[in-house]
């Protein structure tokens, strides 16, 4: 029997992630070892490549409001292949497992990195975010919960995390979902829960609420774990409507009602507020690397089509142009890689604390905000270029490239758009002066290369020198120019990350892609020939 779907993608059959060795040398370096993911990259590069792309355009998640008995049911319906996708991921891979038992958040989002389809890795992100809330504030009985959630019982558990609503989106101090205590236990009501991923699906979700008599904005919130059903097995919260997106169609994201909905208070009421930054930070650095790897698909995918489509004569990966192109999308994935697992790291030495917290937790924080807006605006522009080289046929909607570039249009505005990484990264200087261990940390990485490059001398200084020009601008002005610094501040580090995987022993060509990221993104000058030169060594990225 034909893979058909063979004949729609080029990407398809291959193994994601024997067949990405830039891959393979950020996760040896910032792991010292080399994990196997070869059963995982074929299962993506294969049958869960094909699932993702034919619930995209047929199976779409359907909302089943009421049972055919008449009961109130408010659950979803998932096309069975992608239900048996999600078991095999959380169960079988045990992609949401290694922080909990043993093993790393890079295991975790190394995994999500191949999964590479935002919306199915949503629904796997949230569920981990619900195991993360749990695992860190939860009760002892609570934590049982845990074992679902990363696929420790027969069926997983799928979770959910409800924070925005309608009347002020990423304003969470604009939230008006109230929790009261009644006969002995907590409650919750409101009906403006807007984007709730995993709507019908979650067994349980946390969600932000206000206590009575407590405070108004953000710090007034507490955070809630909320079972999908009361103790007499009738529904304890009601699901609207499911929403109809552009991209990330595989998770089906609705509208949550809530009265009088028993709940379980996680932690203290007074730092709800914490936790559920805490919880948007595994979430950031989710959207990160998504976003990363649904540009190295959208490259999969053009690389192995422009080798087979001939014009003018000749493959279209002997046209310089196309080459030119190729370079471009190839240095921007290999930068969001380095700069998301930059976060990663630093998330996972500071990951088990809890407020007060210490600097290093502040650090890893704003590494998290640079890296989230960095990676996004990469995968839109990279997943863009995909479909230009494939031409007419990259905006048919028959073909996954048009999919991979509405799949990436989401990650710029998941888990707080540019402007809100931009003021938080402002919060994170100053009010926790997380810049100077930035400037300490890449001072460090820089001293100890024994090959350094020049783009890595220039990101530190352009580091220093951006810290310095916002101290010289007022309020109004450092507001004005926050997503500029940002962006400063995040390819400086990419680009010393680059440069420092590029000392690891046997891989000189990210020295080189240092070189063209800085020239790229922080210099903004043509690309020099001497670096052309070694072009088709970074494209050609297998082996």
């Amino acid at each position: 029997m034909d893979d058909v779907f063979g004949f729609m993608s080029n990407s398809y059959g291959i193994n994601h992630f024997s067949a990405d060795l830039p891959f393979q040398a950020v996760l040896k370096h910032f792991l010292g070892r080399s994990p196997d993911y070869t059963e995982l990259g074929e299962y993506t590069g294969r049958e869960l490549l094909e699932i993702t792309d034919y619930v995209d355009r047929i199976a779409s998640p359907k909302h089943v409001m009421w049972g055919v008995n008449g009961e109130r049911v408010d659950r979803v319906l998932l096309d069975p292949a992608q239900r048996s996708a999600l078991v095999k991921l959380i169960r079988d891979f045990g992609i949401n497992r290694p922080p909990y038992e043993g093993g790393s958040w890079h295991e975790h989002y190394a995994m999500g990195y191949l999964v590479g389809d935002p919306g199915l890795y949503c629904i796997i992100t949230v569920t981990n975010q619900t195991a993360y809330g749990i695992y860190k504030y939860g009760s002892n009985e609570d934590r049982k919960l845990v074992r679902g959630l990363t696929g420790r019982e027969d069926y997983p558990s799928f979770g959910a995390t409800w924070f925005t609503e309608v009347q002020g989106g990423s304003d969470l101090g604009a939230n008006v979902t109230r929790a009261f205590q009644k006969d002995g236990e907590w409650r919750i009501s409101g009906d403006s829960k807007y984007f709730s991923s995993n709507a019908g699906l979650a067994d349980m979700a946390l969600v932000t609420a206000r206590a009575e008599g407590a405070g108004a904005g953000a710090k007034g919130l507490s955070l809630f774990l909320v079972p999908r059903l009361r103790g007499d097995g009738s529904l304890n919260f009601r699901i609207r409507r499911l929403k109809e997106k552009s991209g990330t169609v595989n998770v089906p994201t609705g509208e949550a009602e809530f009265d009088n909905s028993g709940a379980v208070l996680l932690g203290k009421a007074e730092e709800g507020i914490y936790y559920t930054m805490e919880n948007l930070m595994v979430s950031r650095l989710s959207n990160a690397i998504g976003a990363a790897g649904v540009s190295r698909k959208s490259y999969f995918e053009t690389y192995n089509y422009v080798k087979k489509r001939s014009a003018f004569g000749r493959k279209l990966i002997e046209h310089p142009l196309v080459q030119r192109d190729l370079l471009d999308m190839e240095i921007s994935i290999e930068g969001s890689l380095a700069i998301a697992f930059k976060a990663i790291d630093e998330f996972d030495r500071t990951w088990r604390e809890v407020p007060p917290y210490s600097p290093e937790y502040h650090y890893a924080r704003l590494l998290t905000h640079i890296s989230k807006n960095i990676t996004a605006d990469h995968s839109a522009y990279v997943t863009r270029l995909a479909m230009e080289l494939h031409g007419g046929i990259g905006f048919l909607s028959e073909f996954p490239v048009e999919r991979w570039h509405r799949e990436a249009l989401i990650t710029p505005i998941w888990e707080g758009p540019s402007n809100i990484q931009a003021l938080d990264m402002l919060e994170a200087i100053y009010r926790k002066n997380a810049h100077e261990l930035l400037v300490k940390d890449m001072e460090d990485i820089a001293g100890k290369m024994k090959r350094p490059n020049a783009a890595s001398k220039d990101a530190l200084s352009i580091i220093r020198e951006s810290i310095s020009t916002l101290d010289l601008l007022s309020d109004y002005e450092r507001e004005f120019f926050a997503k500029d610094i940002l962006n400063r501040l995040g390819h400086s580090v990419a680009t010393i990350m680059l440069a420092s995987i590029g000392n690891d022993e046997g891989n000189e060509k990210f020295l080189a892609v240092s070189s063209l990221y800085a020239d790229k993104y922080l210099y903004e000058r043509p690309l020099t020939l001497e670096l052309i030169k070694g072009a088709m060594k970074i494209i050609e990225i297998e082996k």
